[in-house]
């Protein structure tokens, strides 16, 4: 039986450009490709979601305009259910500039109007009775409290995508969460501990109801198994990396699909980490997520986890 996902949070249009290098100051940058896609964290990991073969749903919120007509399309016609999404009146929609350069790396410029999230709907286990997990972000914090918690409840697997966000807003959600996967900028904002062992070891103190990741791009990613305390790391897969926009919502929605799929969070995180490698090799965002064979093709080619670190 298909595993149903619900992610949680943006929601954006946005227009990607290749540049050959990122501006360092005021001037021209030219372009040499350009891709205009609806997408955004939760956006992008219910769509990986969706490629690995699970079915995704996604609650966010748009505006009522053409640009938010564009969003839910976009995302429903590559087979993302937003029935449930919101459309928030006199509200622009959420739009998002980015540049990507022959590294792979990116420079993101993205506009959110606080209206979008002014008014996000209440939410009762009940309403989570189809999930099998749910995945959110930090862009609706209002309305992911409310999805952790009714998960929690039900005792399906609430994952919080924890991204740079203000620190009030981590800590408020991670308390709600069954599991934490911190981006490497929001884990350090929460620590001050500079070893990448220690910062995850820290973490996993401060949020002890839930098994706390971090992911390090390129260096792989480390969790603390609760039972028994036991560090571990997935080192990366090897690639060169053409788009590293929507890598870890990749790996976000994959971590979330094993999960739904009863996987143990090591091989939850296994898929995640070749999700996210295989999006990295592939320019325009979200476009890049594999389909599952291609997953488990580079799964044999991954290394095997570390302990006892």
């Amino acid at each position: 039986m298909t595993k149903q996902v619900l992610c949680v949070g943006a929601a954006v249009l946005d227009t990607i450009f290749r540049v050959r290098t990122l501006p360092t100051g005021e001037g021209k940058v030219l372009p040499y490709d350009m891709v205009q896609i609806p997408e955004g964290m939760a956006s992008s990991a219910a769509y990986a979601v969706v490629r690995l073969g699970g079915a995704a749903t996604l609650w966010g919120a748009v505006g009522d305009d053409e640009t938010g007509d564009r969003i839910r399309q976009g995302l429903a016609a590559d087979g993302i259910d937003t029935d449930g999404m919101r459309i928030a009146p006199g509200a622009p929609s959420a739009l998002s500039t980015i540049l990507v350069d022959d590294h792979g790396d990116r420079l993101i410029i993205p506009f959110y109007d606080h209206r979008l999230h002014a008014e996000p709907p209440r939410v009762t286990e009940d309403d989570l009775a189809r999930f099998d997990a749910v995945l959110v972000d930090v862009r609706w914090p209002a309305l992911a409290r409310q999805v952790l918690r009714a998960a929690t409840g039900r005792g399906i697997p609430a994952i919080l995508d924890g991204d740079v966000a203000p620190v009030d807003t981590l800590r408020d959600l991670a308390a709600f969460a069954t599991h934490i996967i911190f981006s490497e900028p929001a884990a350090r904002s929460l620590s001050t501990e500079r070893n990448e062992a220690a910062l995850v070891r820290d973490l996993a103190e401060q949020f002890r109801t839930a098994l706390v990741s971090v992911t390090f791009g390129e260096r792989g990613s480390y969790w603390l198994e609760p039972e028994g305390r036991t560090l571990c790391r997935q080192p990366a897969l090897a690639i060169e990396a053409i788009d590293t926009l929507a890598a870890g919502d990749a790996f976000h929605g994959a971590f979330a699909l094993g999960l739904a799929e009863e996987m143990s969070v090591a091989d939850a995180i296994r898929l995640g980490s070749v999700t996210a490698a295989l999006k990295c090799t592939v320019f325009g965002g979200r476009r890049g997520m594999p389909l599952r064979a291609d997953a488990q093709a580079a799964l044999r080619r991954l290394s095997p986890v570390q302990t006892g670190l």
